[in-house]
């Protein structure tokens, strides 16, 4: 190989024009008044940027634009490769992120609430999903995958990387021609749901003189500090953002080793251990966020090596790749015989998030609903920055707990999402039974999302009996 061979440069052409889009993306945001309103997040537009560019390039060439020689033919495996890790990468960056502060019984009742409603939401998602595709398969559509439906979650609850894998899964295992792109196109009407829910939801508020909606430019930095206590210096014999992507690193590489000692172990559900790379990614970064307390602790450790400033900028990073990339890799015309289908689950997905999520705002957080709302709305159809970049319009300082409350809320709805994603498995096999499952696991969330009305009516009731049997 020769230095000025495509292969040689592939990668890095490929990594040159989905942080260029960006640019490009953020340039149109911030001059077109008209896009800025829209709340529509930056990595979405550059990514639809990519999408319309390749588009028109394979209706002229013939041939997909990101699988040309500049991009070493294989452009296209490449961006849902970025796609996969990011995901993880992303999370384990939020997970190795430190927390100092002390849980009170309202905030850690809030916090697992908020968890609750994850995955209730994703329960729904998955219920509503697969209800349609299961009756579009059994009236119109005899050919379509019956489990398609189930994608809806995975692309509107938890983003790009986790429709592609899943949709991978099908496509590999169970002949869902086109799964891939149909999990990502999910998760593209997903970041326009969270655009278009938001938009909505802040121009109810606008007309009623609640909030003044301004250019969307946020002030300021997170409350993090780039220069913590006890931390190592900025810029010591190594740099401190070379030391947090040092960590990510190896906390990803020690989760692919147990992913593969597991796909060793248990070679037939190789695909599923895989797919969930960035939960083993998070129990990994938990571990050894654990183990460098307690050399801190036993004094082992002098210095933090992490800081939550740098870790948070870098989950971002990642999380913005993986949006542009995984909008970019969809080829539309392998979509064409379920457009109709995608739009009527984008707009199931809306809709139901929308309605869901406010009830239980009003219901469960009504000292800041709104703020909470929009928080939880936006994660639960595009990713947690979503969810952030909706709440910021509200809450720009974070005077409310709700950034805090989408940080630690990954616990419970971990503890409690992780059967759904093992459901998600036996959906291409049995969905009626999944979609059974589902619903009874819906109703099981809601009575422990709601316990404190539903049994607190029951005890009143009780409490009155016996006062009118005295």
């Amino acid at each position: 190989m020769n230095f000025w061979d495509f292969e040689a440069w592939g990668t890095i052409n490929l990594m040159a024009i989905l942080l260029i889009s960006l640019l490009i993306s953020n340039a149109i945001k911030k001059n077109i008044p008209f896009v800025r309103k829209t709340l529509i997040p930056t990595p979405v537009i550059g990514g639809l940027i990519l999408l319309a560019l390749s588009t028109i390039y394979e209706a002229i060439a013939g041939v997909p634009f990101f699988n040309t020689g500049i991009f070493n033919d294989n452009g296209l495996s490449s961006l849902e490769i970025i796609t996969y890790h990011c995901l993880a990468l992303g999370f384990i960056a939020q997970t190795l992120k430190r927390t100092d502060k002390k849980m009170t019984g309202k905030r850690a009742t809030e916090v697992f609430d908020t968890g609750v409603t994850t995955v209730s939401t994703y329960l729904l998602q998955g219920v509503l999903g697969l209800g349609i595709t299961l009756a579009v398969a059994a009236t119109v559509m005899p050919d379509l995958f019956p489990a398609s439906g189930i994608l809806l979650p995975f692309g509107y609850g938890q983003g790009s990387g986790q429709a592609l894998n899943y949709g991978n899964l099908y496509e590999q295992d169970y002949g869902f021609v086109g799964g891939r792109n149909f999990g990502l196109t999910i998760a593209a009407l997903g970041f326009l749901s969270a655009s278009i829910g938001g938009v909505i939801h802040l121009n109810i508020m606008r007309k009623k003189g609640m909030i003044v909606i301004g250019d969307g430019e946020m002030i300021g930095e997170p409350i993090e500090s780039i220069e913590g206590k006890i931390e190592i210096p900025m810029n010591g014999t190594i740099d401190k953002l070379t030391v947090q992507i040092a960590f990510i690193g190896g906390v990803y590489t020690l989760s692919y080793l147990v992913m593969y000692g597991l796909g060793e172990l248990l070679p037939g559900m190789k695909a599923t251990i895989y797919g969930f790379n960035f939960l083993f990614g998070v129990l990994m970064a938990m571990l050894c966020r654990q183990v460098m307390n307690l050399l801190r602790r036993n004094g082992i450790v002098k210095k933090r090596y992490t800081n939550n400033f740098l870790l948070t900028h870098i989950s971002n990073f990642f999380f913005d790749v993986m949006i542009v990339a995984g909008i970019a890799a969809i080829r539309l015309e392998a979509l064409a015989q379920y457009w109709w289908l995608l739009l009527l689950l984008g707009v199931v997905g809306l809709v139901s998030t929308y309605l869901y999520n406010y009830y239980i705002a009003k219901k469960l957080f009504a000292e800041y609903k709104d703020v909470q709302f929009l928080a939880m709305y936006g994660m639960l159809t595009g990713t947690a920055s979503t969810g952030v970049m909706l709440m910021r319009e509200l809450d720009p300082d974070y005077k409310t707990p709700v950034a805090d409350n989408l940080i630690y809320q990954n616990l419970p709805a971990i503890a409690f999402g992780f059967p759904m994603m093992l459901l998600a498995t036996l959906a291409p096999k049995e969905p009626v039974v999944t979609l059974l499952i589902l619903i009874a696991f819906f109703i099981v969330m809601n009575v422990i999302l709601f316990r404190r009305q539903i049994f607190g009516k029951l005890l009143k009731k009780q409490a009155d009996s016996g006062k009118d049997a005295e």
